[in-house]
């Protein structure tokens, strides 16, 4: 959107701004610790016994690189990465109007709709970051106090490093795709409230209750539907042969709620009485 020569609110700009944010240093930074953390936590608790076939990811994290990466991805994919998408695409907008910023943004002048579309891709951008920051970081983390050995999963299968490290990357593009929900429902969020822990708060939140409910069985076939129910098919990337049925499920899934909760986005900014 080109604005009497210029282009109005470049991604340049507005990534610049966002990573001046102290939110974005602390959950950026916090990724890059976890991992050492993880490594002085194993350290405490003593050498590893986990021999192939254990069907426990704890047991199994300290006997290489790749499976410590695999062990660090699933302890966090639950909450910690949840929360770090939510943050970045469910305080972008909101943090504007609780600042009073936004109607000055939009007096540029900037159009609404390209405002909306550049804090999108740029709080996708970090969120996508975050997704390769985390295993890249534990990977070399683990070849530095593990080294490079043959994967072992809970299932008692066994296939040679380099292979792993490819099914990792299977399983953060997964994420990728799946996390594109949990963004857009932030991002919707983000529009409706002024409040940025308003936005990020009730993504999350509204993750965990739909958790909450697949965990009820008797709820049967309709656990299909809801938003997390294939939150975890990334682990069948890890056995052999890689089943790929469930992740297909989960990524249609996860694209068809986003569509919904962006255009909601898009619908209800469009129409927002901008007055802080």
């Amino acid at each position: 959107m080109i604005v009497g020569g210029r282009t109005a609110l470049p991604l340049r700009v507005e990534a610049l701004r966002q990573l001046r944010r102290r939110r974005t240093a602390f959950a950026l930074g916090f990724l890059v610790l976890l991992p050492f953390i993880l490594v002085g936590a194993f350290a405490l608790a003593g050498p590893s016994n986990s021999q192939p076939g254990q069907t426990d990811l704890v047991d199994l994290a300290t006997s290489g690189a790749v499976n410590f990466t695999i062990f660090t991805v699933f302890a966090s994919a639950g909450f910690l990465l949840v929360v770090i998408v939510a943050l970045f695409c469910g305080d972008t907008v909101a943090s504007e109007a609780s600042w009073s910023s936004l109607r000055y943004l939009l007096a540029a002048p900037v159009p609404r709709g390209w405002l909306l579309r550049q804090k999108l891709v740029v709080a996708l951008g970090y969120s996508a970051l975050s997704l390769v920051l985390l295993p890249g970081v534990a990977l070399g983390a683990g070849l530095a106090f593990y080294g490079w050995q043959p994967v072992h999963t809970p299932l008692g299968d066994s296939y040679p490093a380099g292979e792993g490290l490819a099914r990792v990357g299977l399983v953060m593009a997964y994420l990728a795709v799946w996390m594109l929900l949990v963004g857009s429902l932030a991002f919707w969020l983000s529009t409706v409230t002024d409040t940025p822990l308003g936005a990020v708060g009730g993504a999350v939140g509204l993750v965990i209750v739909s958790n909450i409910l697949d965990a009820i069985t008797a709820l049967g076939s309709l656990r299909e539907v809801l938003p997390t129910h294939y939150q975890f098919a990334w682990t069948d990337a890890l056995g052999i042969p890689v089943q790929y049925d469930a992740m297909a499920k989960g990524c249609v899934g996860a694209l068809a709620y986003s569509a919904v909760f962006l255009v909601l986005a898009w619908r209800h900014f469009a129409s927002k009485d901008i007055v802080s």
